[in-house]
């Protein structure tokens, strides 16, 4: 993913002079090399100051720019929190925080390189969107969103290297604060986001193998949540179930259990999350998933 945006975005700043990026101790390197080589005046590496890249993006905006602002995602929205809020939140400014390598995906380094409640934190300010494509096609449809729109501030939240596609045959297309089915069934709908449908997709082939009619839906657009769409997808399955990489509160999770209650859903409803504690163990990504009961013989253990 992280290749696909450097080289969507530089595509996107080549039709669009207004587009720059501020990065944070980020060396350029394959499509964003390209950024940097071609628009030189357009790409600002400001090194370990992440309070500045958000405060430089807003002022960028304020003169009519389109700027993203791009490092590791605990770096692009915790450490400068305050900016993103006052700077970007309060005065409505249409920067993209782009969170590379979100979730549990740098498993090595330890707590501070996970962001486990980045959706929760974005989602909780004013004027904030939050997009988290599932795959590296659906990343470019998010990219290309985030490099034109006017709305206000967005919170990209993407993944690193190495993720697979899963939309390249999906039912629908790509729609901002649309849900979107990858595929279509009868009897369960998964719900996911970001690069933890891989775990999804598993899930859902694994229930087919055993007779079951699955819908596969990439929430991309975590806030606004389309509401309508979850609604539908309650109550037009027996049995949904919910997959991220996000603590229980404030993500995918508690806003569909929120919705399923206010419309007195039927279904049977799982819900399956990063764990509401920090875990030390060291290991891969899946390491550490599976430690927050994140794997799919841990979610086909309860759902089949």
């Amino acid at each position: 993913m992280r290749n696909m945006f450097s080289q969507t975005l530089f595509e996107c700043a080549s039709e669009n002079p207004d587009i720059y990026i501020v990065v944070a101790d980020i060396s350029p390197a394959g499509p964003m090399m390209d950024f940097q080589t071609n628009h030189p005046d357009r790409f600002i590496n400001v090194g370990v100051a992440e309070q500045t890249m958000i405060g430089m993006c807003a002022g960028l905006a304020l003169k009519g720019c389109q700027p993203f602002a791009y490092t590791i995602a605990t770096f692009t929205l915790y450490r400068p929190f305050e900016m993103v809020r006052d700077d970007l939140g309060y005065q409505n400014l249409p920067v993209t925080i782009v969170g590379m390598g979100a979730g549990v995906i740098y498993s090595t380094l330890g707590g501070t390189h996970h962001t486990m409640e980045d959706v929760a934190v974005a989602s909780a300010i004013p004027n904030m969107r939050v997009l988290a494509p599932c795959d590296p096609a659906e990343l470019v449809e998010a990219t290309r969103y985030c490099a034109y729109q006017k709305e206000g501030p967005v919170y990209l939240r993407i993944g690193k290297a190495g993720e697979p596609t899963f939309t390249d045959t999906a039912v629908d297309k790509f729609e901002f604060g649309k849900i979107r089915y990858i595929q279509k069934g009868t009897d369960v709908c998964i719900l996911s986001y970001g690069t933890i449908m891989g775990k999804a997709m598993e899930v859902a082939k694994e229930l087919e193998a055993k007779g079951k009619s699955v819908s596969v839906v990439s929430a991309h657009t975590i806030k606004p949540l389309d509401r309508p769409g979850i609604e539908a997808a309650l109550n037009g399955h027996d049995q949904v179930i919910v997959v991220e990489d996000h603590v229980p509160e404030g993500g995918l999770s508690s806003r569909v259990k929120q919705i399923a209650w206010d419309v007195q859903a039927k279904c049977k409803l799982h819900t399956f999350t990063l764990k509401d504690e920090f875990i030390h163990n060291y290991g891969s990504q899946d390491d550490l998933l599976a430690a927050h009961g994140i794997s799919v013989p841990l979610i086909l253990e309860q759902v089949a």
